[in-house]
């Protein structure tokens, strides 16, 4: 079995047909298609079968595909590795983001990363839920998570600051009227909320609990931009960091008090390399406790 085999299977599995996969890698299909049989009959086993909506993985693909790709991420980082001597950082960079957290203060870092590193390729997976995160976390995959700190953090995490909460109101809301809205005048506004599991209903939930007893849940949404949006058109109020408000809805955020904040933290991979000890020293360089838009 080589690693070629496995980015075969990788990218199949991603496009769900050997023709789309040849397109992704650039290579002539029957190349794929050889190559994916060969790698069937070393294993002894079907690792995809044929829908009428193309190429799955069967169970046990599933189960091989899974450590394929950590084996995968394994080598881009020891190729990455190996040329950052020559400060010649290249390979793939992956990194996930948890839901309203470093809207602003990624994009910069990462932007930063890629002119000191213009071969090196990122990915991101935004906004996961904290069981996605974990899962991610588990396959090994990751090299660098951005999240809101729990109360026990993961071991070996990097505090870089403090996200600061503003309310998002709808246009003619009577509050826009203040500079700063009291957390208790919000009682009895329906809300637009978040994935149940997510950090950023957790903080939500804590600030409800001690100013609204029974609050009333207009929407759930599953991206800081949707609630954002949402709370302009007046479908509800909705919490969210300050880095997160979108361009163009500034005017319609207000501070609360007593202030709201939540720690963000950098979680590494154990054996992290040289691009994302860069991209956590980056993120440390980036302004945190952000003043709300005004």
């Amino acid at each position: 079995m080589s690693l070629r085999q496995y980015e075969y299977a990788l990218a199949v599995a991603e496009q769900g047909s050997v023709t789309a996969a040849a397109e992704l890698l650039h290579v002539a299909q029957p190349s794929v298609s050889q190559q994916i049989r060969g790698l069937e009959r070393e294993l002894g086993v079907k690792l995809f079968a044929r829908t009428p909506t193309g190429l799955v993985p069967t169970v046990v693909g599933r189960a091989f595909l899974r450590e394929a790709e950590v084996a995968v991420s394994a080598s881009r980082r020891a190729r990455a590795t190996a040329r950052a001597g020559a400060d010649e950082l290249v390979g793939e960079l992956l990194v996930a983001v948890q839901m309203g957290f470093g809207t602003r203060q990624l994009p910069r870092a990462l932007g930063a990363l890629r002119r000191r590193f213009p071969r090196l390729e990122v990915t991101v997976f935004e906004e996961p839920s904290s069981a996605e995160l974990e899962q991610l976390g588990r396959r090994g995959v990751l090299d660098l998570a951005l999240m809101a700190a729990g109360e026990q953090g993961p071991a070996g995490a990097h505090h870089l600051g403090e996200e600061e909460f503003v309310v998002v109101l709808a246009a003619g809301h009577r509050l826009l009227a203040a500079d700063r809205v009291e957390l208790r005048e919000l009682a009895g506004e329906s809300w637009v909320r978040f994935d149940r599991d997510s950090a950023l209903d957790g903080v939500l939930l804590s600030v409800l609990r001690d100013n609204d007893p029974t609050p009333t849940t207009a929407a759930r949404v599953s991206r800081t931009a949707t609630a954002v949006r949402w709370a302009a058109h007046g479908l509800g109020v909705t919490l969210v960091p300050a880095s997160a408000v979108c361009h163009g809805h500034e005017h319609l955020v207000r501070p609360v008090f007593p202030a709201v904040s939540h720690s963000v933290i950098a979680v590494l991979r154990h054996d992290a390399g040289p691009a994302e000890t860069a991209l956590l020293e980056l993120l440390r360089q980036e302004t945190w406790s952000e003043p709300a838009p005004s």
